[in-house]
């Protein structure tokens, strides 16, 4: 399996639950073990492996736990809920803190959810749901508020976007999250370009972070060099702020040690562990994370899926014809090269992409476990594999397209209005 690249924190000090050795950073950020290794940082995800990123080498390397049944039946336990399919499934597969969010929740003391999106594309492709749809499942089954963050400043930074072009994507963005069906009473989007400058509580957790993190210390997180601007290197304290209560004064009062959990996908860790190490040095709870595995592209596990690649997602502005040409012509196969060695053989689920996506998306489990087993044992072909799933994100994404048809700007703007929110304090 192939070996992890992190970006190490350098002379940063850690968190105290983390695990494992970390080695000091050299220029690039990177810690090079081997010659076969993954790349796992927020920009990049590439695995040497067909089967994708060894996540429990990840888990050891980042110093996360990992969620185990025990922490899926104390969930199901504290709600009376049952656990919902994409963390049943493992995909959401790691945490940092979960059983003190459940330790709150059954003293009846609040928290908040906090997650994001940084719009660099008109559309959500399919793994961009993946946060969004655990978000709401959070939300409802904790009855919980949640902010959600548009880092159009960071596409502005590292993408060639115009400041224009960065906050329309945002605006476009937010009707796609909003038409997941989040409840408006309970959650606030925010763009970085357009809210930041009307919120002094939430600057001001933003300079306290940058005060509180050296240059070296941010160099040695996330690899900045000295070509890189000086707005990137600032930035991470941006994303470090909305973990905190005291930067939504408008919603939490004067209350400003209100737990956060942040559900998003591993890459972003390296943020978060930033905030964790500075939050009890300026007087703030530690955020809590639960981190999704990667939503591979349709070419293989090597990868995710990316919005900058029209040929390695699916879009939620594809039509039914575009979805089913898109897995039949660029889905990677597990199955045999020929019907014949198919049956004889099997397909490998482990990498076929067809049944990597019916994993995030079918939600009838007895099912899935009947594809799997008649998939592998070579009774089912690739093509009738494929059809399951182009059947399933057929319905998805037109379901999701009509929801948006009754997102007008008028309620994108009473989700982005800074307000009062309903929660229970």
């Amino acid at each position: 399996m192939a070996t992890v690249i992190q970006k190490t924190f350098g002379d940063i000090s850690l968190d105290t639950d983390v695990k494992g050795d970390i080695s000091s950073s050299d220029n690039s950020g990177l810690v090079m073990d081997g010659i076969d290794e993954d790349i796992i940082d927020p920009w990049t995800v590439v695995s040497k492996s067909a089967t994708g990123v060894d996540y429990d080498k990840l888990i050891a390397r980042f110093g996360s736990s990992k969620i185990d049944q025990n922490l899926i039946d104390r969930i199901e336990k504290v709600t009376g809920k049952p656990a919902h399919h994409l963390l049943k499934r493992g995909i959401f597969f790691s945490h940092r803190d979960m059983h003190e969010i459940l330790n709150s929740y059954e003293k009846k003391k609040p928290f908040f959810l906090y997650t994001g999106r940084g719009p660099s594309s008109e559309a959500l492709h399919l793994g961009h749901l993946i946060p969004f749809v655990f978000s709401k499942w959070l939300q409802e089954v904790f009855d919980v508020p949640l902010v959600i963050q548009l880092t159009d400043d960071e596409k502005f930074l590292w993408k060639n976007l115009t400041v224009e072009e960065a906050r329309h994507l945002a605006l476009e963005n937010a009707k796609d999250i909003i038409a997941c069906g989040f409840d408006v009473e309970k959650t606030f989007i925010f763009s970085d370009f357009e809210f930041i400058g009307m919120c002094p509580a939430f600057y001001q957790n933003m300079i306290r972070v940058q005060r509180g993190v050296t240059f070296n210390q941010v160099k040695g997180i996330f690899g900045f060099g000295e070509s890189d601007c000086i707005g990137k290197i600032s930035f991470p304290a941006t994303q470090a702020a909305p973990s905190f209560s005291s930067s939504f004064p408008f919603i939490f009062g004067d209350k400003k040690d209100i737990p956060c959990l942040i559900p998003c996908a591993i890459d972003q860790d390296p943020y978060f562990r930033m905030t964790r190490d500075i939050a009890p040095k300026l007087g703030f709870r530690k955020p809590a994370l639960i981190h999704s595995v990667f939503f591979p592209a349709l070419q293989g596990a090597q990868t995710k899926m990316s919005a900058s690649d029209p040929n390695s997602s699916v879009f939620l502005t594809d039509t039914p014809k575009q979805i089913k040409n898109k897995i039949n012509k660029y889905a990677f196969s597990g199955g045999g090269a020929t019907v014949e060695e198919h049956k004889e053989k099997g397909g490998n689920c482990d990498v076929d992409i067809s049944y990597q996506y019916l994993r995030f998306f079918m939600e009838d489990s007895d099912r899935l476990d009947e594809i799997r087993k008649d998939y592998s044992s070579g009774e089912l072909l690739t093509g009738y594999l494929k059809k399951e799933l182009i059947t399933i994100l057929q319905g998805i994404i037109a379901e999701h397209q009509e929801r948006r048809k009754t997102v007008t700007d008028e309620v994108v703007k009473q989700f982005m209005t800074p307000r009062k929110l309903k929660l229970n304090l």
